[in-house]
C-alpha cells in the first residue's frame, strides 16, 4: 500500500515545504474533521459524504491531495506544531541525519562510533541492548572499494586493460 494504510483514510506520509515528510493519522471521524479544519479545508471537514471512513475511502485521492497541498506550504516542524494543536496524530519521518542528532536516539544508544580510515563514523548500534552483554561492532567491514576488482573483473567481466583505464579515470 506504499505510504498509506489501505482502507483507512486519511493515513499517510506527506511532503512538506522543507522537503521533509510527516506522517498523519487522521482516520477517526472526529480526528478527520480536526485535520481538515487545521488544513483550512472546512468544506471537506463538513462534507457529509466524508463523515465516515467508507466515504473517505471513496474520495481518498481528493482528501490526500488537499492534505498534500496544505503540508507543501509548511515546514515539517510547523505542520507538526499545527497538527499537535489540533490533536491529530502525527509525527516526523526521519532521515539519517535526523536520527543521529535526535536526543532520544542518543539517550537510547541507538548509534555507536567506529573508525574507518582513521575517521569516526556513526553506525547503527547492536540491538537489542542486553544488560550484561550489550554488544558492539568489532569490525565495521572491508574498506570501501576493496572488492572493486572482483566485482568489475569477476562479476562484470571487464578485462585487466578496462580495469586499468577505469582506475586511471578515477572511477575507483
Amino acid at each position: 500500500s506504499g505510504s498509506t494504510v489501505t482502507g483507512i483514510v486519511p493515513t499517510g506520509t506527506y511532503r512538506c515545504h522543507d522537503g521533509k515528510y510527516v506522517i498523519i493519522g487522521g482516520n477517526g471521524d472526529s480526528i478527520y474533521k480536526r485535520l481538515m479544519h487545521a488544513a483550512g479545508r472546512a468544506d471537506l471537514a463538513e462534507d457529509p459524504r466524508l463523515a465516515g471512513n467508507a466515504g473517505r475511502v471513496e474520495h481518498q485521492q481528493e482528501i490526500d491531495a488537499a492534505i498534500a497541498a496544505w503540508t507543501a506550504t509548511l515546514d515539517s516542524r510547523e505542520a507538526l506544531t499545527q497538527l499537535e494543536a489540533a490533536e491529530v496524530p502525527s509525527g516526523p519521518i526521519y532521515n539519517v541525519a535526523d536520527m543521529v542528532t535526535d536526543p532520544h536516539f542518543q539517550a537510547r544508544g541507538l548509534f555507536e562510533t567506529v573508525e574507518i580510515d582513521g575517521k569516526p563514523l556513526k553506525i547503527p548500534a547492536i540491538l537489542p541492548k542486553l544488560a550484561e552483554t550489550p554488544g558492539a561492532t568489532d569490525w565495521p567491514g572491508p574498506e570501501i572499494g576493496s572488492h572493486n576488482m572482483e566485482v568489475f573483473g569477476g562479476l562484470l567481466g571487464l578485462s585487466a586493460a578496462e580495469l586499468a583505464t577505469l582506475k586511471g579515470q578515477g572511477v575507483f
